[in-house]
């Protein structure tokens, strides 16, 4: 298990599409997050609010700042399996194969 303190710039769309071998739990600090898993809508969570992710397959398409005027501060706690990396990017070939999983968005 691991938890820790992240932290975006005003504005900044935050890590590219990734996975958690395990679930995830946090709590946003301070600002807006904007946040997508796979097979839902994109949402904003905003300080005081909570956000989990089931971990495994499950692709995280967006964690980033929603404001381009304040930072996005929030904890998580992961559980992770020992000797597995806590994070692992996707590339645009799966991304491609999974379009169909992904839940529709705005234009």
């Amino acid at each position: 298990m691991t938890t820790i303190v992240v932290e975006f710039p005003p504005g900044d769309p935050g890590t590219p599409p990734h996975r958690h071998p395990g679930p995830a739990f946090g709590y946003v600090l301070d600002g807006e997050m904007v946040f997508e898993l796979e097979g839902e809508p994109a949402r904003v969570v905003r300080a005081g609010e909570a956000f989990w992710e089931p971990g495994g397959d499950v692709i995280h398409y967006q964690v980033g700042n929603n404001r381009d005027d304040v930072p996005v501060r929030f904890t998580v706690t992961m559980l992770c399996e020992p000797g597995k990396p806590m994070l692992t990017l996707v590339d645009e070939e799966e991304l491609a194969r999974r379009e169909n999983r992904r839940a529709p968005r705005a234009n």
